[in-house]
């Protein structure tokens, strides 16, 4: 057996290893000189003495003239000073240094940049005194190209689509590519699909419109681009963006050269821009989703010396696929948007009508497009009597399924006011009507919308012959009441619950307002927003009604100038009325008793009061009218009645008893003796109701004055 700490060779294990004669070299030839990748050592002033083939092939410089020399005297385009300094650093430290990633040109291609992977270790004697540097370099550009690939799609992902805006998605796109693949980029997008259509499939044809949405240069040079933000943008038929309209495939030019490039030579404008600017390279990339092309991307390149190759074509078009989906989702919610505008804009008013109770003005303001459109309203409803009901509410949420809850609600507040319902009374029977609106919704398709649930209202009716305004609310901000003296005022209204909740009730509040007062009803988005709460922004909006005696439009303008950031937050609606008075002389009225001899009394004094106020051509019906609303009454009141003319932009008739008894149109048949009554009534008349208080009910008609 052999010996423990004997070597094959014989030798004792503790004697130092020796290769054999003649290996040394042949390993530092074969091992390191022709190691594949490149290796050099350098002496302790940073000077190479020696370096294998690899790295004098990766450097494109003989090896007699790198021996001797530094770094940055060889290699100019290199960080060399940047190296060199890490080099001394691990010579001083003696800790190797693995990895460092460096770029740069090389005189082995000097028309690309590549990118270098390079680790530094220390030289020592056997004593431990430092010989110089060894340090191996590695060409890593593929990895850093794909690494950058992965970066500038990660950005774009990030980066691109953070709103639903379509030229502001563009303008993205635009950003994300300087300078990271382009040294100036532009994106042109088709006319209709910044109007939110959406394009017909297949090739574009033709002389398409595009516009120029969003461009970015490494230089803020003007000179690059033909077109500003919003400019037209022409496309000639050769060009590379037709190519790519048509073809729907990206155009890579890796060479813009004004004599050789045919669309370029063609066009002397073209030709002079490219000369002056110094752009040399082009790829024109479609923007598409669904076979469906929204536009092109430009990306050029002026200061980087290197063409585009097939590999940033591949990027731009990956990109590019991201960001055209974005695009169209921002295209997508424009239409929607649109629409949902449009149909919220024929719900609401398109004009005040008119009537005499109080002069009236309105501003509504949608949400700004990140909000979407909200289920504000606001309404003037002419009632009877001269009077005047003014309404404001709010439906919870934005969206299609909140401007059509607010169709339904608004349509159902005309029909409940055309009931003559006192506030309170409206506002009960508009909560059962969310209740059933929720239930239907429930039972549907779509399952369960909740849009109608929690909406608020404010309803006022005001009557210019007594002044008196009743008011109630559900959830809604309390109105602004601005006496004629510049006396600021939010009422104290019951609040009442939201509507759609159930089981609740509301309570109607009555005031007093002299001729002249302000009334302002307004949404929450008026007073409420993210920088003040709704206390903050009541006292505002005192503030700014601080002169009633202002026209109604710059009283509107003052608020909303003071309020609302634009755009707003949230849809605003305010609606601005000055109460009117009726003059004494207009309105009369007598207590009858319920005999039926009064009637000719009725008609007597009905006559004398046209005579005065000059309406003796509709004498003749209106005694007709009276007749039979009088008639009527004594025949189902138990006690007096009431007989009261109104001269406003109507003849106005009303006669009032203590009964709840509701009258009823019919027609009767020719061997009837009565029954007509109301229904003459009816003919002879523009319009006539019944409306119940708490002493009774009113049986009113109007009938048209002649203008003078």
């Amino acid at each position: 057996m052999g010996t423990p700490n004997a070597r094959p060779d014989g030798r004792d294990a503790d004697e130092p290893w020796r290769l054999p004669a003649g290996w040394d070299w042949a390993l530092v030839d074969h091992l390191l000189g022709r190691a594949p990748v490149g290796m050099a050592l350098m002496d302790t002033d940073l000077r190479c003495v020696w370096l294998n083939d690899a790295l004098e092939r990766g450097g494109g410089i003989p090896r007699a003239k790198r021996l001797g020399r530094t770094l940055g005297e060889v290699l100019p385009d290199l960080p060399a000073a940047v190296i060199e300094a890490h080099m001394r650093r691990v010579l001083d430290s003696g800790e190797p240094l693995i990895d460092l990633e460096y770029r740069g040109r090389t005189a082995a291609d000097p028309e690309h940049e590549h990118a270098y992977s390079t680790s530094f270790f220390r030289v020592d004697q056997p004593n431990g005194q430092p010989l110089g540097i060894c340090y191996v370099v590695v060409d890593v550009t593929e990895r850093w190209r794909s690494r950058r690939r992965m970066a500038l799609l990660s950005e774009a992902g990030i980066r691109i689509g953070t709103t639903l805006d379509v030229a502001r998605t563009a303008q993205e796109l635009a950003d994300v590519a300087v300078p990271g693949l382009a040294d100036f980029a532009a994106v042109d997008l088709r006319e209709s699909v910044l109007r939110g259509m959406e394009p017909a499939p297949g090739p574009v044809t033709g002389e398409p419109a595009l516009r120029r949405v969003g461009q970015r240069s490494a230089r803020d040079d003007p000179r690059e681009s033909y077109a500003r933000n919003g400019e037209y943008v022409p496309v000639r038929a050769d060009s590379p963006a037709a190519r790519c309209l048509i073809d729907r495939r990206a155009v890579l030019e890796p060479v813009l050269d004004p004599e050789s490039v045919g669309w370029i030579a063609r066009d002397p404008e073209v030709a002079r821009r490219l000369r002056a600017v110094g752009l040399h390279s082009l790829m024109v990339v479609p923007i598409a989703v669904r076979d469906r092309v929204l536009g092109v991307a430009h990306f050029f390149r002026r200061g980087s010396p290197e063409p585009f190759e097939g590999d940033d074509l591949i990027l731009a078009e990956e990109f590019v696929s991201r960001a055209a989906v974005s695009i169209d989702n921002a295209r997508r919610f424009a239409h929607e948007h649109a629409a949902t505008l449009a149909l919220q804009r024929s719900l609401l008013p398109h004009g005040l009508p008119r009537q005499t109770a109080v002069e009236v003005t309105s501003r509504y303001l949608p949400a700004d497009d990140r909000t979407g459109v909200g289920g504000d309203w606001f309404d003037v409803i002419p009632l009877s009597g001269a009077r005047v009901a003014l309404v404001v509410g709010d439906v919870v949420g934005h969206g299609t399924h909140a401007a059509a809850t607010m169709g339904r609600l608004r349509a159902s507040v005309h029909t409940l006011a055309d009931l003559d319902m006192p506030p309170d009374e409206l506002l009960a029977h508009l909560d059962d009507l969310v209740m059933r609106f929720v239930d239907e919704e429930g039972r549907g398709e779509g399952g369960l919308d909740t849009t109608a649930l929690g909406a608020s209202c404010l309803y006022a009716v005001y009557d210019p012959v007594s002044r008196l305004c009743t008011l109630a609310r559900a959830g809604h901000p309390p109105p602004a009441l601005v006496r004629p003296d510049g006396t600021v005022e939010f009422p104290d209204l019951p609040a009442g619950p939201p509507l759609g909740l159930g089981g609740m009730l509301f309570e109607s509040t009555e005031l007093e307002l002299p001729a002249g007062t302000l009334m302002v009803l307004y949404t929450d988005g008026l007073v409420e927003s993210r920088a003040h709460d709704i206390d903050q922004g009541l006292d505002l909006l005192g503030a700014a009604l601080d002169r009633p005696d202002r026209p109604l439009d710059d009283i509107c303008e003052t608020v909303l100038d003071s309020l609302v950031r634009q755009p707003p937050e949230d849809d605003v609606a305010l609606l601005v009325a000055r109460t009117r008075t009726l003059d004494a002389s207009r309105v009369v009225s007598w207590e009858l008793p319920a005999d039926p001899a009064v009637v000719a009394e009725a008609r007597e004094r009905t006559t004398r009061q046209l005579a005065e106020w000059g309406l003796d051509d509709i004498a003749f019906t209106t005694e007709l009218v009276v007749s039979e609303l009088v008639t009527n009454a004594i025949r189902y009141a138990a006690g007096p009645i009431n007989l009261r003319l109104i001269r406003d932009d109507s003849l106005i008739c009303e006669v009032s008893d203590a009964t709840s008894t509701s009258p009823r149109l019919r027609h009767a048949r020719t061997s009837d003796e009565g029954g007509r009554g109301l229904f003459l009534v009816a003919q002879f008349t523009q319009r006539w109701g019944t409306r119940y208080t708490a002493g009774g009910k009113t049986i009113w008609a109007e009938q048209p004055i002649a203008a003078a």
